[in-house]
């Protein structure tokens, strides 16, 4: 059987982060590097990843490290000023547009003040944090020829306290430990395997290859960036990754492995919504494309930046 566009894609640019050190992204880029961090109630996380961030800025390779906190009650602006980010509240940033509507609205607002030319976003919940999330998102960009927009793929352990569960969240038998194990290893991502990679697969077979569609952690060129419409809320991932797609081509895209990804996990109550927000923000494109009729209940989505005068 012959390999599909989406398999030899995979095989040429997915990339692991152990090839990129962060003294070979400071001696090999010529650009200035932003990391920003959008956050919301992540105090007990934010300060190991932005002094994670400041080693990375004092050995040169990243400049700036942004937090744009969602006004956050339990002292995330704080502890992340303390650990040397740069903090926004994100309400404060391009206020004419009204109140901020998600994580994405405020990742569009937080290129109003980021200065890099490469520009990485990164969670601010994740747990157990490595500076190779950031070098290993940076590389392609940095290091390969032709590389503008960055996905980071991971194994997502799902923690279930006093519960195993199998590949499809049920319960395993408590003597079955190596099926209980194999899930919680991989059982994360819940709406990344059942909603996001199946409806890309149909779609859009030619990013059936992304590996983590809607992981938060993306790096990509400012310039493009700009380019781009921002979906407001859960739906801004997905929507990059085709927006991305539509301009580059996958030649412009890679994907890289950084091993693993802890943060917290959404109730399952959580999940269904998450998934029709998706599903809504592809169906919003294929609507552009002409191949589907007009589709409801689509988050608002912000125009490119650089079409907006910035006040």
């Amino acid at each position: 059987m012959s390999e599909t566009t989406a398999e030899r894609w995979a095989k040429a640019r997915s990339y692991h982060h152990s090839l990129y050190s962060p003294e070979r992204i400071a001696a090999e880029r010529a650009e200035r590097v932003s990391v920003c961090l959008p956050a919301r109630e992540c105090a007990g996380t934010v300060g190991e990843i932005v002094g994670a961030l400041v080693g990375l800025r004092e050995v040169g390779a990243i400049d700036e490290i942004v937090v744009v906190d969602a006004a956050s009650a339990d002292g995330t602006a704080a502890v992340a000023e303390r650990a040397g980010a740069t903090v926004y509240q994100e309400s404060e940033l391009m206020p004419e547009h009204g109140p901020v509507l998600g994580k994405g609205d405020a990742m569009w607002r937080a290129l109003s003040v980021l200065d890099g030319g490469l520009v990485c976003f990164v969670d601010a919940d994740t747990e157990a944090f490595s500076a190779h999330f950031v070098t290993g998102l940076l590389g392609p960009l940095v290091c390969e020829q032709g590389v503008s927009f960055v996905k980071a793929f991971y194994r997502r352990p799902l923690a279930v306290p006093g519960v195993e569960s199998d590949a499809s969240g049920a319960e395993a038998a408590s003597g079955d430990a190596a099926a209980g194990d194999a899930a919680a290893r991989e059982g994360g991502g819940r709406v990344n395997h059942l909603t996001a990679r199946p409806a890309l697969a149909l779609f859009y077979p030619e990013l059936a290859g992304v590996r983590q569609p809607l992981a938060g952690e993306v790096a990509a060129r400012r310039e493009l960036l700009v380019g781009l419409p921002f979906a407001s809320g859960y739906g801004v991932e997905i929507a990059m990754l085709i927006d991305a797609w539509r301009r580059l081509g996958l030649e412009g895209i890679a994907q890289v492995d950084l091993e693993e990804h802890r943060n917290r996990h959404q109730p399952l109550s959580a999940l269904a919504p998450m998934a029709l927000t998706v599903l809504t923000t592809i169906a919003r494109r294929l609507e552009q494309e002409g191949r589907v009729g007009a589709v409801e209940g689509v988050p608002v989505e912000r125009p490119p930046l650089e079409s907006v005068v910035v006040a």
